[in-house]
């Protein structure tokens, strides 16, 4: 009997392990090895001129939000808007990662939705979106003016993460802003 209730016992134990870890846990955390670490270091071309390049020594001297887009994300369209917003209040430089995409198509749906972005670099291959640890789009960091990742969102922004989790952290050390 008891050869019985010995694998029992491990087997409701490792259920229950499971199903308190899964409940309590946000499926959209995942971890990044960048948090707390300076920015990945790269230098692409631009999106719109290719001459042009934009990299990791652009996002110092202030907070910067990092966009990681592209015209195939259905969530990418969702956020758009909200990144509009955001970048007519001027309050932090966005620039965006357009990654694994058609330049042509990138271009053009900037140019009908509008182009929230100071810059977008052009990541046709996805080589720096791995080196930022991407797992898909959209995905936004925030990297402070020591060019650290200071926060990295996966899925659309809109204005409540925005202020949750964006603008707390860029809170000075005694809260004024």
């Amino acid at each position: 009997m008891n050869r019985f209730i010995w694998p029992l016992v491990v087997v409701v134990g490792l259920v229950l392990f499971l199903h308190l870890g899964l409940q309590h846990g946000d499926p959209r955390a995942l971890p990044s090895p960048f948090i707390g670490k300076a920015a990945p270091q790269f230098e692409l071309p631009t999106l719109k001129n290719p001459e042009v390049s934009i990299g990791s020594k652009n996002l110092e001297g202030d907070y910067a939000v990092v966009n990681v887009w592209a015209t195939w994300c259905v969530m990418c369209r969702v956020e758009h808007g909200f990144l509009l917003e955001l970048a007519a209040e001027g309050s932090v430089p966005v620039y965006g990662i357009n990654w694994r995409d058609s330049r042509p198509e990138a271009i053009r749906w900037l140019n009908d939705l509008g182009d929230p972005y100071i810059a977008s670099a052009y990541d046709e291959d996805g080589r720096v979106g791995i080196d930022w640890g991407v797992y898909g789009a959209p995905e936004t960091f925030l990297v402070d003016p020591e060019g650290t990742v200071i926060y990295k969102h996966l899925g659309p922004l809109d204005p409540e993460i925005w202020q949750r989790e964006f603008v707390s952290r860029m809170q000075p050390a005694g809260g004024d802003q």
